[in-house]
């Protein structure tokens, strides 16, 4: 074997050697940018807002929630204008109230009663840049009727994101009314941004209300 074919040999092992390297490396960095993404604070608040949304959405009585405007911490009833048809209402706030209670042979908690149309509220609000949503019995509900501040005694209360703005061109949440009645279809539409490097999510979900009572 010559010198110059020990070189040649050597080289050649240098480069593969090197090539998978970069190999390995890549896909090294490939695996953590799919760990990072999948785990990330941005994508896991995505999941937690649009499962607890939709979940309590399809649990709600479709005759019985309600839209809200905030203004410093005051909860106004979102109604369409007089003489609308078809509108779509937005708002910073929505009252969602469904059953919490198992519907037994004898009816112990009379949720069979046309007076009853909920034991339980959920209240998702936009409060500075977190979206929190607050449990607690109904009645009373979150906000008393016409509006005012949100009751706080015996309410549990969740932050389900960070950092989120409401999503372009309406509130985080909007519903359609036609002839004054909504639609059963409440549309979550939100920005959450990542603080490590701005880079922003846009989430848009919706919850189907299935459950009419009284009919």
């Amino acid at each position: 074997m010559t010198l110059v074919e020990l070189v040649i040999t050597a080289t050649i092992g240098l480069v593969l050697v090197f090539a998978i390297g970069l190999l390995v490396d890549g896909g090294n960095r490939a695996w953590l940018r799919t760990y990072e993404y999948a785990h990330g604070t941005v994508n896991e608040d995505t999941v937690t807002l649009t499962t607890t949304f939709g979940s309590i959405g399809r649990r709600a009585n479709r005759t019985d929630y309600i839209l809200y405007r905030m203004d410093r911490g005051i909860f106004t009833p979102v109604t369409p204008g007089p003489g609308q048809g078809e509108s779509v209402l937005a708002g910073e706030a929505v009252e969602f109230r469904y059953w919490d209670v198992p519907l037994d042979a004898s009816d112990s908690h009379k949720i069979m009663d046309t007076d009853v149309t909920a034991t339980a509220y959920a209240l998702f609000y936009l409060d500075g840049d977190q979206l929190k949503v607050d449990y607690g019995p109904c009645p009373p509900g979150a906000v008393p009727a016409g509006g005012g501040q949100r009751h706080t005694t015996n309410v549990t209360t969740h932050v389900l994101a960070d950092n989120v703005s409401a999503g372009p061109d309406a509130g985080p949440f909007s519903h359609t009314l036609s002839g004054g009645v909504g639609q059963g279809c409440v549309r979550l539409n939100v920005v959450l941004t990542d603080p490590s490097d701005n880079d922003t999510t846009t989430v848009t979900s919706a919850a189907l209300m299935r459950n009419i009572w009284p009919r």
